[in-house]
């Protein structure tokens, strides 16, 4: 989608716990040395018991102290939107509300967005549509941030695509100036893939329900007995996929690839993030995030905007810079946007600035 409207990012924050060294883990027994290896990943964060809604809280307030330097203040706010890849608490409470009473404590609209990995891409392309929409308030708050640390999740092996990692990030949207101005937004999906993600599970009960762990390998490996059985495998690519949301978010944006200076990417291990984003669009590492999300893991549908924060707050990105921001989901489904920095980092005071 191409945004027409003026719209900016007027804040950014983040908010990641100590991290786990994989080195630490395989001598533990938690990871496997050649896994250790094969992955690239040299350490993840690990929360421990901090609930998952109260790390969205702690990115959210640094998000929101930047944008209040660009004179956005709690009223001006009309949504909040939530993001979460894995249960935020109890059943049938709202961790958005949650998120929004410790933070802009206004009478506004929360909502839980997903699906998984690239919700909040899906949350910014919402977001957007509301304040083209809505003249009456300037602002959006989006959130996103995941706690693995549950008895039924083995971070260290559900999937050899990724480390799971806990953490949060959180974006305010706006029709008033920011740090960064939104071009384009929009995902491309294949749904003839979602069952990928399935693997064979029953819809009913709810695994969770039943206390099944938190496992992509087995799904995996369930699809890999169907296909040496006879089964058709999957007539799309996801990395077709990704080339085409690609290619259709840089399109909106008036802009080329070779006119992107750094790509903020889910954090897949090495062999997941060549095979998924890096070779089909035809890039090297260096032009993504691998350099720091190696030592932090997938935070879920946080880690195109950490490592946005990671870029702008050290200076990699300057006004000028074009930043594409990609994410891969369940569904299958890639969600990209294009930003253009408009304003470097300024650093506040201590004050401002903590829990950073």
């Amino acid at each position: 989608m191409r945004v027409t409207t003026e719209l900016h990012l007027a804040g950014l924050g983040s908010w990641l716990p100590e991290e786990v060294t994989t080195a630490d883990a395989v001598t533990r027994g938690w990871y496997q040395d050649a896994d250790r290896t094969a992955s690239g990943m040299l350490a993840v964060r690990v929360a421990g018991d901090l609930p998952a809604p109260e790390i969205a809280v702690r990115a959210a307030r640094t998000a929101l102290r930047r944008a209040a330097r660009a004179g956005l203040a709690p009223d001006d706010y009309g949504a909040l939107l939530h993001c979460a890849t894995y249960h935020q608490g109890p059943d049938g409470w709202s961790a958005p509300h949650y998120v929004l009473h410790r933070t802009l404590d206004r009478p506004i609209g929360a909502a839980q967005v997903g699906p998984g990995c690239l919700g909040m891409l899906t949350a910014l392309e919402m977001a957007a549509h509301r304040l083209a929409a809505d003249d009456g308030k300037d602002a959006v708050l989006l959130t996103a941030a995941d706690n693995f640390s549950a008895p039924l999740v083995d971070r260290w092996n559900s999937s050899r695509l990724f480390l799971l990692a806990d953490g949060g990030a959180a974006a305010v949207l706006s029709r008033r100036a920011g740090f960064a101005r939104l071009l384009s937004v929009g995902s491309v999906s294949a749904p003839s893939m979602e069952e990928l993600h399935r693997g064979g599970e029953d819809l009913f009960p709810p695994g969770i329900t039943v206390g099944r762990s938190l496992n992509f390998e087995e799904r995996s490996d369930h699809w890999r007995r169907r296909w040496a059985e006879g089964a058709a495998p999957p007539k799309v690519h996801l990395g077709d996929v990704v080339a085409e949301a690609v290619g259709r978010a840089l399109a909106d944006a008036d802009t080329s690839l070779e006119e992107i200076a750094r790509i903020c990417h889910t954090n897949y291990a090495d062999g997941a993030l060549h095979t998924i984003y890096l070779d089909p669009l035809e890039i090297e590492a260096a032009d993504g995030t691998w350099e720091f999300a190696r030592r932090i893991g997938h935070v879920g549908a946080a880690d195109p905007f950490i490592g946005l924060e990671r870029l702008w707050t050290r200076g990699d990105i300057a006004p000028g810079d074009r930043v594409l921001l990609l994410a891969a989901g369940p569904g299958m489904e890639v969600a990209c946007a294009v930003v253009e920095i408009t304003a470097p980092y300024l650093p506040g005071t201590a004050r401002q600035e903590e829990d950073l």
